[in-house]
């Protein structure tokens, strides 16, 4: 698998990243469809098997547990060198006050709980999961600049916000000498492009790398639009993004009219699409099956026609802003 660079950086990732919220104790936190460690660990050395040394978690995965099972298989299956390690910071990880949030006290006291549950002395990007209306943006911006340069990460990034937000950290941060955001991790997919009208023109014209979440609509555009999965049940965050628009099931039967005449996976034409798309560096997959990373590799392989973007992309209706909550 080839590598690419992550923005305008000079860091080499894959044109995929491996997202690990799907690795946590079911137990810990909100996520019950989550997998337990013996579960994980097969599918995380198959990824780094495969190429895929791009990983991505966050704090409040599991309420940690992601963490630290991803930090015990990196330790077990491959050098941390060889490794790109993603984590972000903003939900809540302790209740009272300071306990969520970007302050610079939040920040550093996350920062270090991360590496310790990670097991690692750094962390090659940090990013900030949401934005934060509580807490100045200098205060914010100059606290991760601090992490950088105290060596606990190599790069910042940002996640699902507004433009109009995201251009303003880019300034604060420009303006004053900072570390700027080399990355966005923002919702994009065949059932949600709003992004496609401000954030992604704003990122590539600042060089910004793209890495979206649920490329797949968490599963919505892999199977026909009647049939559901226990996480789909199961995910509170997942029913406020999709579901609510008749007209979304137009979009789904198209994936698999498209798929049927390539003769592969809905999967592989939902990810296929959203790697096509104008800015996007590498999108993030979710694998709780050996065969979701075989699909997400193929995908790689896919080329899609301009009758073949008509007819995935001519359904869709405008929505309202879903995935910065």
């Amino acid at each position: 698998m080839e590598s690419i660079k992550l923005g305008h950086t000079g860091l080499d990732i894959p044109p995929l990243c491996l997202g690990c919220m799907t690795y946590g104790e079911p137990g810990r936190g909100k996520h019950a469809w989550t997998l337990d460690e013996e579960n994980s660990r097969p599918l995380l050395r198959k990824a780094l098997d495969m190429g895929l040394y791009f990983l991505d978690t966050a704090n409040v995965y599991s309420d940690g547990s992601s963490e630290e099972i991803v930090g015990r298989a990196i330790g077990d299956f491959v050098s941390r060198e060889d490794v790109v390690l993603a984590t972000k910071v903003h939900g809540r990880m302790r209740p009272g006050a300071n306990g969520a949030g970007l302050s610079r006290k939040a920040i550093f006291e996350q920062i270090d709980a991360s590496l310790m549950r990670l097991d690692t002395d750094y962390v090659d990007l940090y990013q900030i999961h949401r934005f934060d209306p509580g807490t100045p943006v200098e205060e914010t911006m100059e606290a991760l600049h601090d992490v950088v340069k105290a060596g606990k990460a190599r790069y910042i990034g940002a996640s699902s916000m507004f433009a109009w937000q995201f251009a303003k950290m880019q300034h604060v941060a420009e303006r004053h000498g900072w570390t700027r955001f080399v990355s966005m991790q923002n919702h994009l997919n065949l059932l949600y492009r709003e992004e496609e009208r401000e954030m992604l023109p704003l990122c590539r014209d600042m060089g910004v790398a793209v890495i979206p979440w649920s490329p797949m609509a968490r599963g919505r555009l892999t199977r026909p639009w009647d049939e559901a999965t226990e996480r789909q049940r199961s995910d509170e965050f997942g029913a406020t993004l999709y579901g609510h628009f008749d007209f979304d099931h137009q979009v789904v039967d198209a994936v698999g009219k498209v798929a049927g005449r390539h003769g592969v996976p809905r999967a592989q034409i939902a990810l296929a699409w959203v790697m096509q798309a104008p800015g996007v560096t590498a999108p993030i997959i979710g694998a709780s099956k050996a065969g979701h990373l075989d699909d997400a590799v193929a995908a790689l392989s896919i080329t899609l026609s301009k009758d073949d973007l008509k007819a995935l992309e001519s359904p869709y209706v405008p929505h309202a802003v879903a995935g910065h909550g």
